[in-house]
């Protein structure tokens, strides 16, 4: 199945370097380009592409705009959103993640980190980059992250080991592996996790699990 990808950007040569690494492989294919913020929104919503790539910064709606409008809490059915930013430390990144979207990568990342981000955006799952994701959320959760959200229901012991592997950025197949369980129950545990902290996405998990200090 190709994987259709929406791109924003306010810059045509990135768009164009993007473009190049999506539709170099074979199951991405990009539908549509977006110069600005309010035309991310607008042809998103009317192509309804698998995945969306935005910059955080863009005019008129800018990155976190654009999330809020496409995957944020009051959307009934919302699209994936992965952010891309310049700097690991991006203070509004924070906020396009709480705005709910699934992941986020840096503009140098590289083209293998980008693929795997839409594609794992795609599979309904978040690139967690440790090196990327961890870093940004201890500085912020440090500096001035919002008081700690508590579960609704009281997370089992073998759930808060799977929300430790989530934050510290394993996959699904590498959590089975860690904790000698099969990969299906993994899933499970993770739409338990989800459910029980009121959630939509991994991301979201690894912000809670900082903010509650279950890793550090």
């Amino acid at each position: 199945m190709t994987i259709r990808v929406l791109l924003a950007d306010d810059q045509a040569m990135i768009r164009g370097c993007l473009r190049l690494i999506m539709e170099d492989q074979p199951d991405i294919t990009v539908v549509a380009e977006a110069a600005d913020g309010a035309e991310a929104v607008a042809l998103a919503r009317r192509l309804r592409p698998d995945v969306c790539l935005v910059d955080i910064q863009m005019p008129r709606l800018n990155g976190i705009e654009v999330t809020h409008a496409l995957a944020g809490p009051g959307v009934a059915d919302p699209l994936r959103v992965i952010v891309v930013t310049t700097f690991d430390l991006d203070e509004y990144v924070y906020g396009a993640l709480r705005g709910g979207a699934v992941g986020f990568v840096l503009k140098d990342a590289g083209p293998t980190l980008l693929v795997e981000a839409v594609r794992a955006a795609n599979a309904g799952d978040a690139l967690i980059s440790p090196s990327i994701t961890l870093r940004l959320l201890r500085h912020l959760t440090a500096a001035a992250a919002p008081p700690a959200r508590r579960a609704a229901q009281p997370l089992s012991e073998r759930e808060v080991e799977v929300v430790r592997a989530i934050a510290r950025g394993r996959t699904n197949q590498e959590i089975a592996a860690e904790l000698f369980i099969s990969l299906s129950t993994v899933k499970g545990h993770t739409s338990g996790i989800l459910a029980k902290l009121g959630m939509r996405n991994r991301v979201e998990i690894v912000a809670w699990a900082w903010e509650n200090r279950i890793v550090g």
